[in-house]
Formats: C-alpha cells, sequence, structure tokens
C-alpha cells in the first residue's frame, strides 16, 4: 500500500494558518508585550520548577486561576473556563454551538480563526463586512455596520456571533450600548472577543454587562498584555451554561501547570504589567502621529489596542524591504479582503518603534524620489 486515504472533504481547500513568522532584529507583527513576562511570573515558574510534581497531570480545571479570575470578575467560579491560549476557546465554542446545520456570524476584516473555525467544525459564515472609507477626522474607517448586523440577526437568526472589542486587525472597539442590542435582539450566544481590552479604554470592558444576559461570553488571553504569549493560557467568562456546555468539548489537561502558576502569579501582581500596558498606549499614541497625515502623510485606522493598522503604498513591497534591509518584521495584510495596501505594526518599545519609523521614513522617501510627479499616496476606495 502505497497511498494515503484523502482527509476530510471540507479540509479541501482550507489554508494552513501562517502568521508569516520569520526571525527578526525587531518583531512587530504578533502584538506580543515588549517588556516579556514579569517578574513574578518568572518567580512562579523558577520556584515550580523546583517545588511542582511536573510528572503528575494539572489540575484539569485550573480551579485556583479560575477562582482568583471569578473574584476579580464578580462572577461564580463556575462561570470561568480556561484554554489553551483564546484559541482553543474560540474552536471549542464553534464545537459546542457551530455544526452542520448552523450559522456564526461574523464581522470581517477581523481575526482569521475565526472563519477557520467555522470551516472546520462545518459551520455556515455569515459575514457582515465593515466600513471601508475614510472617517472626517482623516482617520481609516473600519467600524462594524451596527444596523447591518441588527437585521441579519433578525433576517438569519444565526446560532452563534462572534465580534471582537478592540478588533483585530483593525484596533476599534463595540460600545456597551451596542452589545446590549444584540443581546436583546437574539437568544444566540453572543462572543465578544476582547483579547486586548487592557489597552483600551475602561468603557469599553463589557464585563458589566455578564450579570443580566445569560447569552454573553468573553474572551481574554494572558498572551498580550500580561506578557505569557509562548505559555498559551486564556479564559473565557460566560453564564454557567454557556461555561457548562464548554467543558464538554474541552480537551482534557489542556491548560499545564506552569502556565496557570504564571498567570496567577501575573494576575496577582499587576504592577509590571500596567507600567507595560501604560507605555504601549503612550507608544501608539505617538506612532499614530508619526504616521499619520502630519508625518509621513499615510492613512491609520484608531487603535484601542496595542498595534495600529496603517496603509501605505506598495505595502506588500514595502513590508519586504523592512524586513529584507532592516530586520524589521511587521504584518502584511496587504492581500486580505478589504485590507488593500495595508500593515499592521505591534508597538515595541520606543527603540523599537523608533527603528520602524526612521526604517518607514528612509523607504518612503526613497520610493518618492523615484516616482513620478503625478503619483499620489493611495487612498481607500
Amino acid at each position: 500500500m502505497h497511498t494515503v486515504r484523502a482527509a476530510a472533504e471540507h479540509l479541501r481547500d482550507l489554508e494552513p494558518y501562517d502568521p508569516r513568522y520569520l526571525s527578526a532584529r525587531i518583531g512587530l507583527n504578533a502584538n506580543e508585550n515588549p517588556y516579556g513576562m514579569p517578574a513574578a511570573a518568572k518567580l512562579a515558574l523558577k520556584n515550580a520548577l523546583d517545588s511542582e510534581p511536573l510528572y503528575r497531570y494539572p489540575d484539569p480545571l485550573g480551579l485556583e486561576l479560575c477562582t482568583a479570575l471569578a473574584h476579580r470578575l464578580d462572577v461564580p467560579r463556575a462561570c470561568v473556563v480556561l484554554g489553551n491560549g483564546g484559541d482553543e476557546l474560540l474552536f471549542n465554542l464553534c464545537l459546542a454551538y457551530g455544526g452542520a446545520g448552523r450559522t456564526v456570524l461574523t464581522a470581517p476584516p477581523t481575526f482569521s480563526a475565526y472563519h477557520t473555525n467555522a470551516v472546520l467544525t462545518r459551520t455556515a459564515l455569515l459575514e457582515v463586512p465593515r466600513a471601508s472609507g475614510i472617517s472626517p477626522e482623516g482617520l481609516l474607517d473600519f467600524r462594524v455596520h451596527e444596523e447591518a448586523i441588527l437585521q441579519q440577526l433578525s433576517a438569519s437568526n444565526p446560532d452563534l456571533v462572534v465580534l471582537t472589542s478592540p478588533n483585530n486587525p483593525t484596533g476599534d472597539c463595540l460600545t456597551l450600548s451596542f452589545i446590549q442590542e444584540l443581546l436583546d435582539a437574539t437568544d444566540a450566544v453572543v462572543l465578544i472577543d476582547q483579547a486586548y481590552v487592557e489597552f483600551a479604554h475602561p468603557s469599553y470592558d463589557a464585563t458589566p454587562l455578564l450579570r443580566n444576559n445569560a447569552n454573553l461570553a468573553l474572551l481574554r488571553t494572558f498572551s498580550k498584555a500580561y506578557g505569557l504569549a509562548g505559555l498559551r493560557i486564556g479564559y473565557l467568562v460566560a453564564s454557567e451554561e454557556i461555561a457548562g456546555e464548554l467543558r464538554k468539548v474541552r480537551q482534557p489537561y489542556s491548560v499545564d501547570t506552569l502556565a496557570a502558576l504564571a498567570a496567577l502569579a501575573a494576575l496577582e501582581e499587576e504592577a509590571e504589567t500596567l507600567a507595560a500596558i501604560a507605555h504601549s498606549n503612550s507608544e501608539r499614541e505617538r506612532v499614530a502621529k508619526a504616521l499619520g497625515q502630519l508625518g509621513l502623510g499615510l492613512f491609520v485606522a484608531p487603535s484601542e489596542a496595542n498595534f495600529l493598522l496603517f496603509r501605505v503604498p506598495a505595502a506588500h513591497e514595502v513590508w519586504q524591504r523592512l524586513y529584507d534591509g532592516y530586520g524589521i518584521l511587521v504584518r502584511d495584510l496587504s492581500l486580505m479582503p478589504g485590507l488593500a495596501s495595508c500593515l499592521r505594526v505591534s508597538m515595541g518599545t520606543p527603540q523599537e518603534n523608533d527603528a520602524f519609523l526612521e526604517a518607514l521614513a528612509t523607504i518612503l522617501s526613497k520610493d518618492q524620489a523615484t516616482a513620478p510627479p503625478s503619483a499620489a499616496l493611495d487612498t481607500p476606495a
């Protein structure tokens, strides 16, 4: 026998997730915390190597961390579910509430995992595209079409709604009043992915809506603000009914002992994390001005996250030149529907951000010097 049986038919046209990871001098492509893991988390890991019986399986539900999170969010412990990063929880949500004959509503451009999870679980995907234009303030405008989403809820009655606030890769947030409208309009599970919420204005924190809305689920992660991306730990908070369904489909022991201990330590001693968030937000405003109309003259999307989306002529070529010429890696999104000519840059340290801005300015100045007199910056359609 020299052949292998074909995989499932619904995988035929699915492309593997490709984050375009490359080794770089300066990595500004993955929205990580450039200041690293908090000291308390590092100490917890070191102590665990000496004291924890790592030859034993971990607590299957991570009860100590769940208890701490529940206390912080003012919900029962049974409302918190841990996952191997937010990605596992997103997939589990589709396993529990999607499937053949069911529909999930999303609003692209957004996190590509939502589409992939729908395909993997044979869930029909209903997409309500975001705006794609320029705001009166001269900024890229990718806000959700609130009325269109509400109309689709009424017309199509999806089983699951997945929206992101702040949205990756555009950086905009949903108002709590709109989220409440969604919850009032449907009995479908409404997941608000808040992986970047620590960087956003407190008015965008949707946890106050949990108390009176049994169909609301919130996704959070320790990968971004808390600097634990390499340990892969996230959590979802929802009603006990939703959390109970997720426990039916989650993989056993998906959160390891070390990840749970590091997350607990980072949560209990937050001074470093809060300082890193403040630095990132300050840099976000500085870099946005440097990229924008009064700086390099580019169109930038307003952001409540730790990254900026901007539009630049010949975006893929600029991405390649940043990497080849300067060792700087940003995220090329220019082939993603709705994001023509767009790149996304994560907020690094001030020194890293300076290097990025200087390199980009040099590339653009060389292009302008060789361009014909009539050439102009691209503008969104």
